[in-house]
């Protein structure tokens, strides 16, 4: 198949390196002239894989139009906030009648909007026509061809399917799922408990500490997603569970990082001027605290993270009031509290 990937960063050109493993034809848009002009002449993106050597069948380019021409398939790797102003540019041209798969794992702050509802809202295409691709996938691990599993989701049995074929390799397994909803909430959320994580390492605190964030932050992240809609078990799988766990425990996880930063600092917004980095969990946070009080779930660790991140409140401040919250059943999904 001909594979065009919108995003030449690190996710974007590490999905490249897959699919070309794949055997399909792969071709890479990006803005950046010079990442792209590396990836055509020595085969390397150095400013997000560092020294690694690309597949030599992989071409990138500047100009869309070459990226939408005879494409049978659309990867969306673009950050998620940048994702309606792109399609936007686009939508006179974007191909519709071929299948777009999403990788993009945010809310959209002004709308509350998954990633594949802006698409399906701003380009005007049918949801049938739409998937999306998630699990505990670090592009530095998988780039190296390290053995790793996904979930390829869509309403659309035949999309979802695309996404096995277009991603399936010997050390890439690609499993499939019809509820996209919950799919894109569980990648979403769990960058928000991944700050969470990175916060009270930060803060010197330890193993037992950071598993309670971890399992109480999964069942928030699943409460919030069945009175949006979606499947209990997603949030136990791949999508759920797994992306949670690598995203939480990972060094080479941007929220867990960014997070770690803010729980050695204080100050989150030194950190967020000094880094300078896209951390998806940090613009999806406050979106995440109003959906939930939207569906009346109760979701006390996101919620202190939300206001950890925009400096209402210390972290030390978050983990007193976090400790004050009266307990009940551990597990309960029969109601939003």
């Amino acid at each position: 198949m001909k594979v065009s990937i919108l995003g030449s960063g690190a996710w974007g050109t590490t999905l490249a390196q897959v699919a070309s493993d794949a055997g399909h034809e792969v071709l890479i848009w990006g803005r950046n002239k010079s990442v792209v002009d590396e990836i055509n002449s020595l085969h390397r993106n150095h400013q997000f894989l560092g020294e690694v050597d690309l597949p030599k069948s992989i071409r990138a380019t500047i100009e869309v139009d070459e990226a939408f021409a005879g494409a049978e398939a659309l990867i969306l790797a673009l950050p998620a906030q940048s994702l309606r102003e792109n399609l936007v540019s686009w939508k006179s041209q974007y191909p519709t009648a071929i299948p777009s798969i999403s990788t993009l794992k945010g809310i959209e702050v002004s709308t509350h909007l998954r990633m594949s509802e802006v698409l399906a809202q701003v380009i005007e295409m049918e949801q049938e026509k739409i998937g999306f691709i998630t699990g505990p996938n670090l592009a530095r691990e998988l780039v190296q061809r390290q053995p790793a599993g996904a979930v390829g989701a869509s309403t659309n049995p035949e999309v979802a399917e695309l996404i096995v074929t277009i991603f399936k390799t010997k050390y890439f397994r690609v499993y499939t799922s019809d509820d996209i909803v919950g799919c894109e909430l569980a990648a979403a959320l769990k960058n928000v408990v991944a700050l969470a994580v990175g916060i009270v390492v930060g803060m010197g605190l330890g193993e037992n500490t950071q598993a309670m964030i971890i399992t109480r932050g999964l069942n928030e992240v699943t409460r919030l997603g069945v009175a949006l809609g979606a499947a209990p078990l997603t949030f136990a799988g791949l999508a759920g569970m797994g992306d949670l766990v690598a995203t939480c425990q990972s060094s080479l996880s941007r929220n867990r990082s960014f997070g770690e930063t803010i729980g050695q600092s204080g100050d989150s917004y030194s950190v967020r001027q000094t880094l300078g980095k896209t951390v998806e969990g940090v613009a999806s946070a406050g979106a995440v605290v109003e959906m939930a009080h939207m569906v009346g779930v109760e979701i006390p660790i996101i919620e202190a993270v939300s206001e950890v991140v925009s400096g209402k409140i210390s972290p030390m401040k978050a983990m007193a009031t976090l400790s004050e919250i009266d307990t009940g059943a551990e597990i309960d999904l029969s109601g939003p509290g």
